[in-house]
């Protein structure tokens, strides 16, 4: 974990931002749980529902309701949205199903992770992927997640 407090703290300086849906807040706590996180990281919202990621994200509304907020770019958009909120340099976003949901075809778990950095021209610069977690639990899930959008930040940084 310290590799991404130096990651950060290299030149040039960058700042982290976290929006969360899937995993509830246990990426801003692994990096809460960083030795000198307050030098880089401002700040994360988990927001559960459509209306929130919207309210405080920016997610597209039309987009975010065809496929129920779960999608690489849903991902996306809440990875910039994490960005315009707190104004920092990267941004970190997860969305997906923490457990089997069959009313909307999801036999297993799994979830959509982004990483947006902004470029000095105020665009943005995209890294996601997606994540299976079959047969997990709830929180193995969510604790699974978190720790390997963490390890595809380190990557992305390096």
């Amino acid at each position: 974990m310290n590799d991404l407090k130096l990651l950060f703290l290299r030149e040039p300086r960058r700042t982290l931002a976290v929006a969360e849906s899937l995993t509830s807040g246990h990426l801003q706590a692994l990096i809460g749980a960083i030795s000198g996180a307050s030098e880089f990281f401002v700040g994360g919202i988990t927001a559960y529902t459509l209306d929130q990621k919207v309210r405080h994200l920016g997610v597209e509304r039309t987009a975010a309701m065809e496929v129920d907020c779960v999608s690489d770019g849903i991902a996306r958009q809440m990875a910039r949205g994490a960005c315009a909120l707190f104004g920092s340099d990267v941004g970190l976003a997860t969305t997906g199903y923490a457990e089997p949901a069959p009313a909307h075809g999801v036999a297993s778990p799994f979830a959509f992770w982004a990483i947006a950095r902004r470029r000095e021209d105020n665009t943005y610069r995209f890294r996601s992927g997606r994540i299976v977690c079959a047969g997990m639990s709830r929180t193995s899930v969510q604790t699974t997640v978190a720790q390997a959008v963490l390890a595809e930040l380190c990557v992305e940084l390096a």
